[in-house]
């Protein structure tokens, strides 16, 4: 069975000394587009575009900083706590979503206190730009030939080349996929209907969505977490949980609680 051999230079363009990995390529357009997803929103209902420029900055650094902590702490202490240095070497890869949500959700609370917007309504818009802005991440993911699917003989396996020879699920690119349906149902839910009133139900519903898809998909990854080898779950599905409760409970209350 022939499967497609995927073996990209994780470097895009070397030049006089200088890289520039396909890592940090798509992670640039992730940032764009979450941000023209934002600044699309706040034309559309009137509100301050040139405040946009803090949130974008408050989002990029907590945004990293909680995903790479999250990836060193969760995924790999072992290594990371014997080579401090690679730490910073965000441009080998190694971000892991959930630190990432939890960094972007104080940035924005940060932006909250200084903008006097309600909380819960900054991040129901917030969610339909991180939609979006996960699709560029995880093609950045595949791009770099990391967070590998286990092996399986389906016509559409990929041979991660740089890893080894054996055909794998290209899970990177089923996460991608479902981000990019979840910002277009989100987007659509946002432009058509009356849930965009109901304050946290949008960020709700992207939660819900989001880990749902994390938690199915982590069945056919290959588990990142050493210490995680012999758990029923993977470190993934572990730390999504969490994420889905609080995002039934936030889709429910608005439609449960009586004005």
């Amino acid at each position: 069975m022939q499967h497609i051999v995927w073996n990209i230079d994780p470097v895009m363009i070397s030049f006089m000394g200088l890289k520039i990995h396909w890592y940090g390529v798509l992670f640039a357009l992730a940032i764009a587009s979450g941000f023209q997803v934002m600044k699309r929103i706040y034309v559309r209902e009137s509100l301050d575009v040139e405040s946009l420029d803090n949130l974008l900055i408050y989002c990029v650094v907590g945004i990293i900083i909680g995903a790479r902590l999250a990836h060193v702490l969760f995924y790999d202490p072992g290594y990371y706590f014997a080579h401090p240095l690679k730490i910073l070497a965000i441009w080998e890869g190694g971000l892991a979503s959930h630190g990432g949500g939890i960094g972007a959700i104080l940035a924005l609370y940060y932006y909250h206190t200084k903008t006097k917007l309600p909380f819960l309504f900054l991040l129901d818009r917030l969610a339909i730009a991180t939609a979006i802005f996960g699709f560029f991440v995880r093609m950045a993911n595949f791009a770099n030939s990391e967070i590998l699917g286990v092996v399986t003989d389906k016509p559409w396996g990929i041979i991660f080349e740089r890893i080894d020879r054996l055909p794998r699920h290209p899970a990177q690119l089923y996460e991608a996929l479902a981000y990019l349906i979840i910002f277009i149902s989100l987007w659509f839910i946002y432009r058509t209907t009356q849930m965009k009133q109901k304050q946290g139900a949008i960020f709700g519903l992207f939660l819900v969505l989001v880990f749902s898809a994390r938690f199915i998909i982590e069945e056919i990854k290959v588990k990142q977490a050493a210490y995680a080898q012999d758990w029923a779950i993977s470190a993934g599905q572990m730390l999504s949980v969490p994420f889905l409760i609080v995002g039934v409970v936030l889709l429910a209350r608005p439609y449960l609680t009586r004005r």
